[in-house]
């Protein structure tokens, strides 16, 4: 695996204090890639030890979003809701806070949107989305997504993982699919962020919306491969 990439582009990362957010600026800094984080606070950036450029702001507020997006070629993101109501909740984060994160990125020139979504998104009556309609949410972001980031000049890729577990990326063979057709499963954290940062520069990611669980253990050399299993 090349430790680094012909990507020249700076990526904000939303969502990039969480768990997964953090393994998607370990990626994208293991392949060299500049990255910028939104965060809510200086001090919650302090985990990246100054190695990050940091814009500071709330995806409910535009001005602030928009700010973050200037002069980045892409956009990640790992937002992710937390509550059942209040500014954390899915209608405010997976739903109006990617909108909102799309609809600034368009506008900033924005190339390419990597979304972290999840199985089971079209399935209302999965358990998932007694959450607050989780699953319905992302799905209304999924799709904001698709519509703004398909046209002439941008991309989008949106990865939609089983249940999200820790651990090394690389380590699983891995089962990926499309049409929203897998109930259940895990996949872990550091392998959605990986999916996610080859896709600014792999182009049989370019527009891919798809499903990824861990089907055993097996160590991966790189998982550029799995998108060669996807239908164009």
């Amino acid at each position: 695996m090349d430790a680094k990439s012909s990507y020249k582009g700076k990526v904000l990362v939303a969502g990039a204090t969480g768990k997964t957010g953090q393994w998607v600026v370990k990626r994208l800094q293991h392949y060299g890639v500049p990255v910028k984080v939104l965060v809510r606070s200086e001090e919650k950036a302090r985990i990246f030890g100054g190695s990050v450029e940091v814009a500071v702001g709330h995806v409910q507020d535009s001005d602030a979003v928009a700010a973050a997006v200037k002069g980045c070629d892409a956009v990640i993101s790992a937002l992710g809701s937390s509550s059942f109501s209040g500014e954390a909740s899915p209608s405010e984060v997976d739903r109006d806070g990617v909108i909102r994160l799309a609809d600034e990125a368009v506008k900033a020139g924005v190339a390419h949107f990597g979304l972290v979504s999840s199985i089971a998104v079209t399935k209302w009556f999965h358990p998932l989305n007694l959450f607050a309609g989780v699953l319905s949410m992302k799905h209304a972001g999924e799709e904001h997504v698709r519509e703004l980031f398909s046209g002439e000049g941008r991309s989008y890729t949106i990865v939609r993982p089983g249940g999200l577990k820790d651990g090394e990326p690389m380590q699983f063979r891995l089962h990926v699919d499309q049409g929203d057709r897998i109930w259940n499963g895990s996949t872990n954290r550091s392998d959605v962020a990986e999916l996610l940062v080859l896709s600014l520069w792999n182009p049989k990611a370019r527009n891919r919306t798809f499903e990824v669980i861990n089907e055993a253990e097996e160590l991966q050399d790189t998982l550029n491969p799995y998108y060669e299993k996807l239908a164009g």
